[in-house]
């Protein structure tokens, strides 16, 4: 690397939207080290974010940490996890498009005046820019470009003019907008917080007396919890040893608008959010994909593991067999040097193999959840076209991406999207496919989400929810 400026070293799935981060939240009343159950806890949300981990915990005010750049079970041993005392703790798993620093891995601890505050934050601050600038101009100091970090020092002044730390976020809610949730950790409560629209979801679970949240239900399961409920959106949740867990709502909360990626592509299938099964969705939009875009076919399948979900569907509702068409190798690195187009097939081909037994001399229904520049979806009709498929007609499990997200979604700019530069028959040609489809913006809306929650589709409609952006 050293030697050569012209190598780019990217993301393996860098023709995929990301979302922001999963963050985790504990309070232990047996008054046990918390540190491993976080641990544990990660790992099932490790898919929100793979470029940093962190946890840190609290014992009697004190403060524990542990956060670097890596996956959780690289971030972590033995050794440094028995270094994190305390009954309270926070977790936290970042993604950034970028090549992220060290000093932008969460959580961030801050000691100030009344003490510490500690936060690990999941989303896009849409006027963090301002704020910032805002802060500077007063003497603020930084050290690193997280959003989070802008939250913090507004907490911090907040928590300076109010009489406790739920006041002082119910003033921050007031200043920021965009799509979070985050935990935070004072050095006797736990808070989890959602953003009024409810953007990012976020979960309370219960194990014993003992309460969690974390961005994703499956996180319960794992750590041996039950799923109590979804913090609201605008819902500030309060837990300490007096009082238990305390709920603040708004009293007149705007239209709610989840990202409705969480269910296409973000979320564990195995999760439930806002009511809605991840698994179930996705099942529903395969169905949907076999109703408007039916064609004959010999099998069905899905890219691993976006798309399998999708490809069940779409075979129990065609009656057209699923099998698996393509393997995945599960132990590539996140990253990988591409600097031609043949080192990003030779990319796809480290990540992806193709099941010659099943694909040769067959019509084949290749079905993944998005198309973004278009690049990976063309190297896999071309892979399996080369072992010995007649045709790949590719369905795609949601609308074409057309628009940019603010929200903490790292959709690019309208110039790389594929369907903004090309018309569907065009992306057709461009990805060697014998057909292509996408999922109408219509079946959104019938693909069983909770009916009570609006939901976010701007990167698709361009429809951006109000005083957002």
């Amino acid at each position: 690397m050293k030697n050569n400026h012209q190598a780019k070293l990217v993301q393996l799935h860098d023709d995929k939207p990301h979302e922001e981060c999963g963050v985790l939240g504990i309070f232990n009343f047996d008054k046990k080290d918390v540190a491993r159950t976080l641990y544990y806890g990660l790992f099932a949300l490790q898919h929100r974010g793979q470029q940093s981990s962190g946890i840190a915990t609290n014992e009697d005010g004190n403060i524990y940490q542990v956060k670097d750049k890596g996956l959780v079970g690289e971030v972590f041993t033995d050794s440094n996890l028995a270094t994190l005392k305390g009954n309270i703790g926070v977790g936290h798993v970042r993604y950034s498009p970028l090549n992220d620093a060290r000093e932008n891995a969460q959580p961030i601890v801050t000691r100030y005046r009344k003490g510490s505050i500690t936060l690990a934050l999941n989303g896009n601050i849409t006027n963090s820019a301002a704020l910032k600038e805002h802060l500077l101009n007063n003497g603020a100091v930084f050290q690193s470009t997280n959003e989070a970090e802008v939250v913090m020092h507004l907490l911090a002044i907040a928590r300076t003019k109010t009489h406790s730390i739920e006041d002082a976020v119910r003033q921050v809610m007031g200043q920021i907008r965009g799509a979070y949730s985050f935990v935070l950790m004072s050095p006797r409560k736990l808070l989890a917080v959602r953003d009024p629209k409810g953007f990012r979801p976020l979960s309370i679970g219960r194990m014993g007396k003992n309460y969690i949240i974390a961005s994703e239900s499956v996180a319960f399961d794992v750590m041996g919890a039950e799923f109590l409920q979804d913090v609201a959106p605008g819902e500030i949740v309060v837990i300490n040893e007096e009082k238990g867990l305390v709920s603040h709502k708004m009293q007149k909360p705007p239209v709610p608008s989840l990202c409705v990626f969480e269910y296409i592509y973000f979320a564990r299938p195995d999760s439930v959010i806002d009511g809605a099964s991840v698994y179930q969705a996705r099942m529903e939009i395969g169905k949907r994909l076999a109703i408007s875009h039916h064609v004959k076919a010999d099998i069905v399948i899905g890219v691993p593991d976006s798309g399998l979900n999708f490809a069940h569907g779409y075979s129990v509702q065609s009656r057209i067999a699923y099998g698996d068409g393509l393997v995945r190798n599960r132990y590539t690195g996140r990253t990988f040097i591409k600097q031609t187009q043949e080192e990003r097939e030779q990319a796809v081909a480290i990540k992806l193999n193709a099941l010659r037994a099943n694909l040769e001399g067959k019509r084949v229904i290749l079905i993944d959840d998005s198309i973004v520049r278009g690049t990976t979806t063309a190297n896999l009709v071309k892979l399996i076209k080369r072992n010995g498929a007649k045709e790949v007609h590719v369905r795609i499990g949601s609308p074409p991406f057309k628009h940019p997200c603010y929200f903490g979604t790292d959709i690019p700019s309208g110039k790389e999207l594929m369907a903004v530069k090309y018309s569907i028959d065009e992306m057709c040609k461009k990805i060697g496919a014998n057909s292509l489809g996408f999922l109408n913006i219509e079946d959104l809306q019938k693909i069983g989400l909770n009916k009570k929650m609006g939901h976010c589709n701007a990167c698709f409609s361009g429809k951006y929810p109000d005083d957002t952006i």
